[in-house]
């Protein structure tokens, strides 16, 4: 994933283009460049391409010598999939006269037979990258049709994979050539003039009126407006979508981080979420699933596909499903699924879950699903994504956006949605009564409540437990049922964020292999909340204990046994265990965070990660 960015317009080009790309930051920071357009001492127009290794902070600092009055040009910031983080690979790509610049988010999946084909007819490449055969087959096409418009098309036809690509020409000053397949691109008019980005954010402080191209659509962007086109060049009218919230969304609010704010707003994407769902009669209304109640009922078999904190989000699913609707659910990792002859039917119900909703395998997943005659349902954070598009139906989380490379609020998001979900296959089963879910949904929107008293109130526990752990080499990460599933998430967090090592298993199968890792000193985090398998638990973390481990509990408020065994034990309020994860999942996060934070890491930004995986 990278984030793009492009202007044309009345105004300096310059900083608008740094400040859309501090916003996308959180899409790659290995590298980032701009292309602008500016005219030589002859008056003819040329392009300054200026790129630096690094965060988008060190491309500003480099920029500030810039002399050049450009108001037309594009950005870019790069998280590697073909060369290494390094100046040439860096984007602006391009072509070998220099006239034509290229910013590309995506993935160019022949572009190796393309570079071979281009250097033998004298094509000079200077990167590693797969991007810079579209600056090549944009100059080749512009010598035939001369028109900046059409040679993006021609050259874009002989891609294959995935692209949202930007494309400036020194002989078509103003005019910034936009096309988009399976790559999120946004466009908006402004006062000032006309933008495109790879995120509504880069776009927000211009206008809240934007079109989100489809695939294979293409936009030729000019000081005075936007013209869209089909693949063909014929003029087409695109949908216009409001953006209702707002650029503090994107700010930090007062906190240290992103991370600590996302995760301090998990209360509100709970009470979002729920809104409005539960229906005076005590029925649940998610209608934009798009399936009747005699469809709903129909269904016989659930996958759930997702990746990362998406998939853990998938296991809690999948103890809800079965356990309140009794259909069969599995939850599979949407790289593995689209590769292997899944068992689908007309009857089957295939949930994708992705905070982006372009996650590049679980789109893919989709596809191949309804190929097959799946039902698709999405769960993703993003109005208008791919995922939301090419589902039947969609639970949006309502966590707004996600600045934190690691996983929050959405995360959260996911959990209740997911729980709405099946709590609505329960009823239309016939497995809940009006009154038990009823109350179910009651209880879980108590969780709203019950997290801010966590936020409030674990602080020093949390801290004592981190530095505790803040020098080990490696944490293992147990529990039972939901507490097994909890701990698969906390044990990601603390990798994503510390570059601790950590491993997670079902707490009984400690004796099968990892409890010879265990040594002095040695930490195990526990989730031991009161539950119907607590006692196995506790009986596992003795035999940790006794080895010399250092154990962490997160446990149920006034539970006192607990801490004959643990060493730091982290309290959170007594729940339904079905609901234990909205819960237990908050102190994991924040000790990953200040494991983190003791250790030196940058945990809005951890090293080799992005928001969202668009390539495969």
């Amino acid at each position: 994933m990278c984030g793009i960015v492009g202007f044309t317009g009345r105004d300096q080009a310059k900083d608008i283009l740094v400040e859309g790309l501090r916003r996308m930051e959180y899409r790659g920071y290995d590298s980032a460049g701009v292309a602008l357009e500016a005219a030589g001492a002859d008056g003819a127009a040329r392009l300054d391409v200026i790129r630096r290794v690094g965060k988008v902070s060190g491309l500003a600092s480099e920029l500030e010598g810039y002399a050049g009055q450009a108001t037309c040009g594009i950005g870019h910031t790069r998280w590697a999939t073909h060369g290494r983080p390094s100046t040439a690979n860096a984007h602006p790509h391009t072509s070998c006269d220099g006239r034509i610049a290229v910013v590309h988010n995506g993935i160019v999946e022949n572009f190796a037979e393309l570079r071979e084909e281009l250097q033998g007819r004298g094509h000079v490449f200077k990167s590693d990258t797969d991007t810079e055969v579209l600056a090549h087959l944009v100059e080749e096409a512009y010598a035939e049709r001369g028109e900046l418009m059409a040679a993006v098309r021609d050259a874009v036809s002989q891609v294959v994979g995935a692209y949202g690509l930007a494309v400036v020409c020194a002989d078509e000053p103003g005019v910034v050539a936009v096309a988009r397949k399976d790559s999120p691109i946004v466009i908006g008019v402004g006062e000032k003039g006309s933008y495109v980005a790879s995120d509504v954010i880069a776009l927000i402080d211009a206008t809240r009126d934007v079109v989100v191209l489809e695939d294979d659509q293409f936009a030729r962007l000019s000081p005075g407006g936007v013209e869209y086109t089909d693949a063909e060049g014929r003029p087409i009218e695109p949908a216009v979508t409001h953006v209702d919230w707002d650029l503090d969304m994107a700010e930090k609010g007062g906190y240290p981080d992103f991370m600590l704010k996302e995760i301090h707003e998990q209360p509100r994407v709970v009470r979002d979420t729920l809104v409005g769902r539960m229906t005076a009669t005590g029925e649940l209304d998610i209608d934009e699933l798009g399936l009747s109640l005699e469809e709903l009922n129909d269904i016989d078999r659930v996958y759930v596909i997702a990746c990362g904190t998406s998939y853990h989000a998938g296991l809690i699913a999948k103890n809800l499903i079965e356990g309140w609707a009794r259909i069969p659910c599995e939850v599979e990792a949407a790289s593995e699924f689209r590769y292997r002859d899944a068992i689908i039917t007309p009857s089957t119900l295939v949930v994708a879950v992705s905070q982006s909703g372009e996650t590049a395998d679980t789109l893919a997943a989709i596809r191949d699903a309804r190929i097959k005659g799946a039902k698709v349902f999405g769960i993703t954070n993003v109005v208008g994504s791919p995922v939301a598009r090419e589902s039947d139906g969609v639970i949006y989380t309502k966590a707004n956006k996600e600045i934190a490379v690691a996983s929050t609020k959405s995360f959260i998001g996911q959990v209740v949605s997911l729980t709405l979900l099946a709590l609505l296959l329960a009823q239309v089963k016939y497995r809940l009564t009006t009154k038990q879910a009823r109350m179910l949904f009651r209880e879980l929107g108590d969780s709203a409540a019950q997290i801010q008293e966590i936020l409030d109130g674990c602080g020093p526990a949390v801290r004592e437990a981190a530095a505790a752990c803040k020098d080990a080499r490696s944490a293992l990460f147990v529990g039972r049922g939901m507490g097994a599933a909890i701990a698969c998430e906390g044990a990601l967090k603390l990798k994503e964020v510390s570059y601790l090592h950590a491993e997670a298993y079902a707490a009984g199968e400690m004796k099968h292999g990892p409890i010879a890792l265990i040594e002095p000193g040695f930490p195990v985090i526990a989730v031991a909340t009161k539950s119907p398998t607590y006692d196995k638990t506790v009986s596992n973390l003795m035999e940790c204990r006794a080895r010399g481990a250092v154990v962490v509990a997160v446990a149920t408020e006034g539970d006192d046994e607990i801490k004959k065994i643990a060493d730091h034990v982290i309290y959170i309020p007594r729940i339904r265990d079905c609901f234990s994860p909205i819960t237990a999942s908050v102190p994991l996060q924040l000790l990953a965070r200040e494991v983190a934070l003791m250790r030196g890491c940058d945990v809005d930004q951890p090293r080799n990660l992005a928001k969202s995986v668009t390539v495969e």
